[in-house]
């Protein structure tokens, strides 16, 4: 682990957690996401047997996705320590990073519905089942989060998955894309739909669907350059019935709705991809200290040794921001989304070009696939679109200023 004496305000149960953390991050899912991204097919990223149920399984064991309950923290150092945590996740696989927090994310909306056996069922502190957030659509992507924009309120903007009102139900059909995080393995959606088509996508709702309901179907698992341990896609919705008292969020309050989660994502994608961005510049580190050139390693040359410290400088640039915007979160909401939006912006930028200047100190050999720098290369890539693409969700962050 980095530094971590550098840590300020720290309580000692929170350090034990955060060192737990780093070593199920190291010894867990390091390895696992190596594994998981080397799968020529993958649907074999999702089959019996696969790995990845064994990193979902000791994650629910090791409880950090509700350190509420694991420990007696005041309200700043558990958003402090939320953030350390995400981080060191993307320290040891951004991939299974992202796919483990997101399998909670229907636990908040499920507990909306007042359903006590769809909440036994979902939202229960011993339930397995795995979550995901089903918002954008085979025609739209970032513009589905574009809360600021006209084009998010023209009514002339058809939305793909639209839910109508029929007596005491909602029916919904349409489609989620494939870049579902967790669509293929999900057991329940926190489906973000249109209401009735016609309002564009702001005349939305957030409902909760299970996936095992009649009409529900998926695609197959996307083969994607990076993050190949985090499965998604397509879920596919035909005449899908839900009870009325399952859609949680109505049109009223959609807007807030899509801002706060919008807030939430982006400060945990700048917490994740600054991990990830150390994770990069520690590989760097370590290859230039023993790699020699010209009778000496590496990093003694000069060049080098100015191209790591400035590395470590973006690193920590990252760092910085990402916690900065944690500790802005409280029991009152999540941070304010410009805060949000400009630490996944810069968080994730920052993990990609470290993750470049990293695989040129590797030379040829970052090049190739024994070393895992490409790797993080390719994960950091993705992580400039998803959750909203860097330059939509500037866009929306410029309107909040």
């Amino acid at each position: 682990m980095s530094d971590q004496s550098a840590e300020l305000g720290l309580s000692t149960e929170a350090q034990t957690i955060l060192e737990t953390t780093h070593r199920f991050a190291e010894d867990v899912m390091r390895p696992a996401g190596i594994e998981l991204d080397q799968m020529p097919d993958p649907a074999d990223v999702i089959a019996d047997g696969s790995i990845l149920w064994e990193v979902h399984e000791k994650y629910r064991q090791l409880g950090v996705n509700q350190l509420s309950t694991i420990g007696d923290f005041d309200p700043d150092e558990i958003v402090l320590l939320a953030a350390l945590v995400n981080e060191e996740l993307g320290w040891g696989d951004s991939g299974l990073a992202i796919s483990l927090s997101v399998a909670g994310f229907t636990r908040f909306f499920t507990s909306l519905t007042g359903d006590v056996e769809l909440t036994e069922r979902f939202a229960a502190p011993g339930s397995t089942a795995i979550g995901c957030w089903a918002i954008t659509e085979p025609d739209h992507g970032s513009d589905t989060l574009c809360l600021t924009e006209p084009s998010f309120h023209d009514p002339a903007v058809r939305p793909g998955c639209i839910a109508h009102r029929h007596g005491d139900d909602y029916v919904i059909n349409g489609a989620k894309a494939a870049w579902v995080s967790n669509g293929t393995i999900a057991d329940v959606a926190a489906l973000f739909c249109s209401i009735d088509g016609d309002g564009g996508f702001a005349k939305g709702g957030v409902c909760v669907v299970p996936l095992d309901l009649e009409g529900v179907s998926r695609g197959r698992p996307l083969d994607k350059l990076g993050q190949r341990a985090l499965p998604q896609g397509e879920i596919h919705f035909d005449d899908v019935r839900i009870p009325a008292r399952w859609m949680v969020v109505n049109e009223d309050a959609y807007l807030p709705t899509i801002e706060n989660v919008l807030a939430q994502a982006n400060a945990f994608m700048g917490a994740t991809f600054a991990g990830l961005a150390r994770a990069a510049y520690e590989m760097a580190l370590d290859y230039a200290r023993d790699r020699v050139q010209g009778g000496v390693p590496i990093a003694d040359h000069p060049a080098v040794r100015a191209r790591l410290f400035k590395m470590f400088t973006r690193v920590e640039a990252a760092r910085s921001l990402a916690r900065r915007v944690a500790s802005m979160s409280s029991a009152a909401g999540p941070p304010p989304v410009r805060y949000s939006i400009a630490s996944k912006t810069f968080c994730t930028t920052t993990g990609f070009e470290v993750a470049s200047e990293a695989l040129q100190i590797f030379g040829g050999n970052g090049l190739a696939r024994e070393y895992p720098i490409e790797k993080l290369l390719r994960d950091a890539r993705a992580s400039m679109i998803e959750d909203g693409c860097n330059e939509m969700l500037s866009i929306v962050g410029g309107a909040r200023l």
